[in-house]
Parts: C-alpha cells; sequence; structure tokens
C-alpha cells in the first residue's frame, strides 16, 4: 500500500516498514503523553503529526545489540478508537502490537504500582461484536505472554507483575463506579468478575485481541509459534492505578508505575524479537 496514506493517521505506509519485512513493532498507548514519554526511549526518533493527535512515533529500540525497529502510537480511550488507530496499521503493514496502558485493580492481591500482563480479555465492550459473535474469546498472543514474563523477571519486577485476564469495559463512571440509574447492577457485575478471578479492568484490549485473531491470530501449528510465520501478535501490558475499593494512586504513584510499565513493554519488544528469531 506504499503510496496510499492512511486517512486518520495520515501516514504513507512505507514508514511502517522494517525488521526485516517483519514491520515495526508498535506499541499503542491511550494516553498522547505516554506515547511521547515512550519515544524518549527509543533512538533516531522522527514524529509524524496529524490534526487527529494520533502522531506516529518512529525509532529504534537498541535491546542486547540489536536495534529494533519500533513505533508508538496513541489510541485515544476505548475500542471504537482503537478500532480506527489499528486498522489502519494493519492496513499499513504492522503485524506486532503491544497495548501499553493503565487499569484499575480487582484483586486485592494486585496492589497500585503493579503491572497486569494479560492472557486475555473480557469482552464487556460493543465493537468487537461487529467483527465476531460474543462466543468468540479475546486472547493475547502466547509469545506475547511469555516474553513479556521473561521480561519481567529480566528486571527484578516478578513480583509486582501478574498474568491473567483483564476486563475491557465501554464505560469508565456508568460500569465500573456504577454512575446512572444501573448503578446496582453494575456494582454487581464487576463483583462477579472479581469473584471469577479477573485481575483488573481498562478499556482497550479485549478488542485489540480480537483484532488480531480476525486478521490471521497465532500460527495454527505448534511448530510455528516462536517463529515469525505468526500473520498476527497481539498483546497488552497495563500499571495498576486505581484499587479494587476505587483507590486511586497518587500522582507520583501513578508516573512511577508508568516508567515501570513502559521498562517492561520496550523490555518485552526485546525477548519476543529474541523468540521469534
Amino acid at each position: 500500500m506504499s503510496g496510499t496514506r492512511l486517512h486518520h493517521l495520515q501516514i504513507d505506509p512505507a514508514v511502517l516498514q522494517g525488521n526485516g519485512g517483519l514491520g515495526r513493532y508498535v506499541l499503542v498507548p491511550g494516553s498522547v503523553d505516554r506515547c511521547g514519554r515512550i519515544a524518549g526511549r527509543l533512538k533516531d526518533v522522527v514524529v509524524l503529526e496529524n490534526r487527529r493527535r494520533l502522531d506516529v512515533h518512529l525509532g529504534v529500540l537498541e535491546f542486547d545489540g540489536r536495534a529494533i525497529d519500533v513505533a508508538a502510537v496513541p489510541t485515544g480511550m476505548g475500542c471504537p478508537s482503537v478500532d480506527i488507530v489499528v486498522t489502519e496499521l494493519i492496513d499499513g503493514g504492522c503485524r506486532r502490537f503491544l497495548r501499553v496502558g493503565t487499569s484499575g485493580s480487582l484483586q486485592p492481591e494486585v496492589k497500585v504500582g503493579d503491572v497486569v500482563i494479560a492472557s486475555g480479555g473480557v469482552r464487556d465492550e460493543g465493537t468487537s461484536d461487529v467483527y465476531v459473535p460474543r462466543e468468540v474469546p479475546a486472547i493475547a498472543d502466547p509469545l506475547w505472554v511469555e516474553a513479556l514474563s521473561l521480561a519481567a523477571l529480566r528486571l527484578g519486577l516478578g513480583e509486582r507483575t501478574h498474568v491473567g485476564l483483564m476486563h475491557s469495559k465501554d464505560s469508565f463512571f456508568g460500569r465500573e463506579f456504577g454512575r446512572g440509574p444501573d448503578g446496582a447492577a453494575n456494582h454487581a457485575y464487576m463483583e462477579l468478575l472479581q469473584r471469577g478471578g479477573v485481575l483488573a479492568s481498562e478499556m482497550e484490549a479485549a478488542h485489540l485481541f480480537v483484532l488480531g485473531q480476525v486478521y490471521g491470530g497465532a500460527p495454527r501449528d505448534v511448530a510455528a509459534l516462536r517463529t515469525r510465520r505468526a500473520k498476527m501478535r497481539m498483546g497488552a501490558l497495563c500499571a495498576v492505578i486505581g484499587t479494587v475499593d476505587h483507590g486511586l494512586a497518587t500522582l507520583a504513584e501513578e508516573q512511577a508505575a508508568e516508567e515501570r510499565l513502559i521498562d517492561l513493554a520496550l523490555a518485552g519488544i526485546g525477548v519476543l524479537s529474541g523468540l521469534e528469531g
């Protein structure tokens, strides 16, 4: 599609090429600010601006003596925006995506400042319903889960990192905080998720996983699992900035959690690149 500009991102897909034909590893935080902070960790950064503030940050990650082509693009909040941004990036040739977000804990052992690696997502959002029926699960790529877990151990974050399900919702205030006339039902729903072992709640991961499945998913044979033959790999990593009882992190705690999150995200890319060979 080189020469055909992506409509909302306003870029030529050629800029997304790299990594020996694999395309860039793309970090997709919700926050514009977090996107800039990720780019600050890269080398040779170029920022391609657009009128929607979905600026595309291109750079190189240096990891274990290797140079890895990376992009960071904010999605904004919610699955409808993820649908637009990620689909255009897929159309532009990207095949490796990692959500780098924030979340609220649903379990007492998952504390403010911890990081959650998603193994899958609870589809409490409507965007993915346009693609597949509700019975189709939202599952993270297993090699992303392995790479991020290994990266957490490498960084000494094993005790602050958790792996499990994340809840993806459409309404922050209604669903999680019980605002509005259906507040009691929403509180009951969130309690069911907590009792069911869901680790944290956020707003984007489930649809990202569904897009990965729709556009190719993981290899369908075990021999190819650790190779670049996977058409698509989707992962998600979230820093915890709120607790199950709706306590919120201080600004200092939130910033420290996000720095830890970015450390782990970039190390996870490095490890995944090595695992794929």
